[in-house]
């Protein structure tokens, strides 16, 4: 059984703070519960630098600000391990983000272990330890937590602190702690920014099906979903599914009674939110259109283009023992075709900037796409 020690007033949060800020490594990690909610609801944060691992309860300390401090604090490196959405809860509860950031997965991934290793198996191949995950799934947000959740997630940190001195070693044999820490700094970009409601149309599956002026309804419909969700704190598809602001902007119905003709609306949709959709339609500005929506996917040469720079990639991944899938994914191999196609030289796409462009940029220069 791990000790720990249990933070639920100010008074002991003061003092953990003060003792990590002369750590020169935090390793950290959060337990949230998403069902119906826009944002995760925070339920505990661990932390550890090797002499107090503390488990720091959000529900009864609202105000975390001291807490929030250490992780912008450059003097400390902070570890995690796959954290894309524990950065996603230091956003929206810390409005910060960590810096200098250790992901243990990506570490493994550019020291040539394998793509996208998990914990327990990270910890099971350095250690050779067995991670019990059997509260993953728990509900991080009642209270009392049992004993068995605690152990859990005490667990999560403890290891991950134990995996470190390997992980960087492993890491300064390959010579990439620079990209190590480039790929820290490229994850917390933009999180701060809150989303833009102008061009949440943009993210609706089968956009592209509209024409520009049925874009303009769905354009005022993706706006106020959005407001509505953020306001509500509810996931998107619990407002109206994407589906269905498709027919809406398609059919563009002008009474309920008309809306409550669609097939494509659940009856919940329709009785708490019919009045709305037809105000919201009304807004349409049908005299400045948005632009068609352009699916390069869909052109000539496109599959063609994106074989050979995928052919490309893999002999590079192969060259440098790093998984093809994190030098270039499909979405940056997209993004990098897009670029191409749009001719903006400006804006280089991921696939060409710090050190994957250093790998791939030569290699790419004679791609053409039109």
């Amino acid at each position: 059984m791990l000790s720990f020690e249990y933070i639920s007033d100010p008074e002991s949060l003061t003092k953990l703070v003060a003792q990590y800020q002369q750590s020169d490594l935090l390793v950290l990690d959060t337990e949230f519960v998403r069902t119906r909610t826009y944002y995760a609801k925070l339920g505990l944060i661990q932390a550890y630098d090797g002499k107090t691992l503390a488990l720091i309860d959000p529900v009864a300390l609202p105000d975390l600000s001291e807490f929030w401090t250490l992780l912008s604090d450059t003097k400390i490196t902070k570890l995690v391990h796959s954290c894309s959405e524990d950065l996603e809860v230091f956003a929206r509860y810390g409005q910060c983000q960590p810096s200098p950031l250790f992901d243990s997965q990506i570490a493994a991934t550019l020291s040539g272990l394998g793509h996208g290793l998990g914990y327990a198996k990270l910890v099971n191949t350095f250690l050779e330890i067995e991670i019990d995950k059997g509260e993953s799934r728990t509900d991080w947000m009642k209270r009392p937590l049992s004993d068995a959740q605690l152990q859990y997630a005490a667990n999560d940190v403890y290891y991950l602190y134990k995996l470190y001195p390997q992980l960087v070693e492993k890491i300064n044999q390959a010579n990439r702690m620079e990209w190590l820490l480039e790929e820290g700094e490229r994850m917390t970009e933009g999180r701060l920014t809150p989303p833009n409601e102008e061009l949440a149309y943009l993210k609706i599956k089968n956009a592209f099906q509209l024409f520009p002026q049925q874009l303009a309804y769905l354009k005022v419909l993706a706006t106020w979903r959005l407001k509505k969700a953020l306001k509500k704190d509810s996931a998107l598809g619990f407002i109206v599914k994407d589906h269905a602001l498709i027919a809406l902007a398609k059919k563009q119905p002008k009474t309920v009674v008309e809306l409550n003709q669609l097939n494509d609306l659940t009856e919940h949709e329709k009785r708490f939110h019919g009045k709305d959709i037809i105000k919201v339609l009304q807004t349409a500005d049908l005299d400045n259109l948005p632009e068609a929506v352009d699916v390069i996917a869909l052109k000539n040469g496109y599959k063609s283009s994106f074989k050979e720079v995928k052919n490309i990639l893999t002999l590079l991944s192969e060259e440098h023992e790093v998984a093809v899938e994190f030098i270039g994914s499909k979405r940056l191999i997209h993004e990098f075709l897009l670029w191409l196609h749009h001719k903006q030289p400006e804006d280089k796409p991921l696939l060409l900037k710090g050190w994957r462009g250093d790998i791939v940029k030569d290699a790419l220069a004679g791609i053409n796409f039109s």
